[in-house]
């Protein structure tokens, strides 16, 4: 059985009531391209303009060290010592869950072996890793990079750009690395995006979300990425508009970088429903606050989200089909029912939009607008994207704003669902989406209201009444791709699933119906928390 980690715990290394250790903060832009892009790029004109030197190569030989049971593994924190020549350098990494895309904490210290030495980092941290040393730090993976490295000078900033081509080795087992690392060193962190912008004109690029002690923790222990979940707000009364929205369109993107390596590697349906989550919720955001702060860039990262999300449509349907609608029924009929023909029969359209899902990633449209959205972000650009009116409405506070967009979300929501009982598909669609805007944006905003009893309430009922309308567009869905799965030749098995399938999905629409109604009526009559 596991053991638990020791008591190195995020709260004990970030905690957000007490001052975080100093620590170097680095900003790293990973990319990821094909042998021939990549040697289109180091010729690439803005490395020839703004490079200080031809640059230099480094051989860097690394050890990674963890706890037996991957405490720092857990905690998203890497241990590592690298040797330089004849120097050895020890160097820890964490990833804070408020801050920027490509933002991490990184203190170096120099060791006297390829062992780590905990007592040369800063006391705070010594206290918390101390209990680590006492379980026990061992080698887990290595790397042996050969890195080119050349320092530009762009439009006032010193950026590296670093050429890494190596290996990554955890026992007998190996993997080539080859990837382009950004590192800002100086000055505006946006010109990060600016240079990975005109690479990307030059060549095909993906966006790296692993690190090299994701990669070696893969390799060693046969390691899935762990899939990453929407962050609890963390607006407060005492933020405005400003705040919000960078708070706001930040954590969306966090939440949308983190699943995409889950979804390249393919093996687990929930990246795919939390992506889809994290485009809705950006979806949202640019909604909403485009109608506050008429900046035009959140119509282009909205149709953006869009295109994204009409890509990974199909995978989720197919997930759901694949497992949980299936798997509800197998379980609901026992013995009765074999569904191994149908699911068989639903794995190649299933295999393929989950293709066509990673050709979205790998497309330089999906790069770019990460890269994008990065930069607007780090500049705040929205600020001098709008009239000079609407700058009154970004210094308000973001109490004020919450109470127009919920105000407005729920009044429309009540117009939509007036005559529910008699609502036709498509009205009860747009209800829907209604719903789910309302949902995301009482969840922004809840914090503010934290001490309203009836603010959780509202939103778990808000929840439970979206939740019913969503199970009744899965059944409606199941019969659409049932009719495609059935494109086969339709075994005895295969046609008994099937008519099992369309009775199991009738008798879900009763049900749901029934619960919808009740699930309306308790919705409707919950005031708004937001209201004094």
């Amino acid at each position: 059985m596991e053991k638990h980690p020791p008591s190195l715990s995020r709260p004990d290394i970030s905690p957000r009531s007490r001052p975080r250790p100093a620590a170097n903060v680095e900003v790293e832009l990973k990319l990821l391209a094909s042998p021939a892009a990549i040697e289109l790029i180091r010729g690439a004109p803005v490395i020839a303009r703004h490079a200080r030197n031809r640059g230099v190569v480094r051989h860097f030989d690394t050890v990674y060290y963890d706890t037996p049971d991957r405490a720092l593994c857990r905690q998203r924190t890497s241990l590592r010592v690298r040797r330089l020549g004849t120097r050895y350098v020890q160097t820890l990494k964490l990833t804070y869950p408020d801050q920027p895309p490509f933002v991490r904490q990184r203190w170096q210290t120099a060791v006297d072996t390829l062992a780590p030495d905990l007592t040369r980092l800063p006391g705070e941290l010594n206290a918390s890793l101390g209990e680590l040393a006492d379980d026990g730090l061992a080698p887990v993976f290595a790397t042996k990079i050969r890195r080119h490295v050349q320092r530009l000078v762009f439009n006032g900033a010193e950026i590296e750009i670093a050429f890494d081509e190596g290996m990554v080795e955890a026992g007998e087992r190996r993997q080539p690395l080859t990837e382009i690392e950004l590192e800002v060193k100086e000055g505006d962190s946006g010109a990060l995006y600016d240079v990975g912008m005109q690479l990307l004109d030059l060549a095909p690029l993906q966006i790296g979300t692993l690190s090299k002690a994701d990669r070696g923790y893969a390799l060693a222990f046969d390691a899935v990425p762990m899939v990453g979940k929407a962050e609890r707000s963390t607006i407060g009364a005492k933020h405005s508009a400003d705040d919000v929205i960078a708070i706001v369109m930040s954590a969306g993107q966090r939440h949308l970088l983190a699943n995409q390596a889950i979804v390249e590697h393919g093996r687990d349906p929930e990246g795919v429903h939390q992506t889809r989550v994290a485009l809705r919720r950006l979806r949202t955001a640019c909604s909403l606050l485009r109608k506050e702060v008429p900046s035009p860039a959140f119509q282009a990262f909205g149709g953006d989200a869009k295109w994204l999300m009409h890509a990974l449509g199909p995978a989720r349907d197919w997930d759901v089909f694949a497992t949980t609608t299936l798997q509800r029924l197998e379980m609901a009929c026992a013995s009765d029912v074999n569904v191994d023909d149908l699911r068989r029969a639903s794995e190649p359209h299933r295999t393929a939009s989950y293709a066509k899902l990673r050709e979205a990633l790998m497309d330089p449209r999906y790069t770019r607008f990460q890269l994008s959205l990065c930069r607007w972000l780090e500049r705040r650009s929205w600020r001098t994207e709008v009239p000079a009116e609407t700058l009154a409405t970004l210094a308000e506070p973001a109490s004020a704003l919450a109470v127009r967009v919920l105000e407005r979300l729920h009044r429309k929501a009540l117009k939509k669902g007036a005559h529910f009982r008699r609502l036709d598909p498509e009205a009860r669609h747009d209800l829907r989406v209604t719903l789910k805007k309302l949902r995301y944006a009482a969840e922004f905003f809840l914090p503010i209201f934290a001490e309203h009893p009836p603010a959780k309430r509202y939103v778990a009922r808000l929840s439970k009444l979206q939740d019913a309308l969503g199970n009744a567009n899965d059944s409606t869905a199941t019969r659409s791709l049932l009719r495609v799965a059935g494109q086969v030749d339709c075994t005895p098995d295969l046609h008994r699933a099937a008519g099992a399938l369309i009775g199991w999905v009738a008798r879900d629409q009763l049900a749901v119906a029934k619960s919808l109604r009740k699930r309306w009526r308790e919705f409707k009559a919950t005031p708004g928390f937001w209201r004094k």
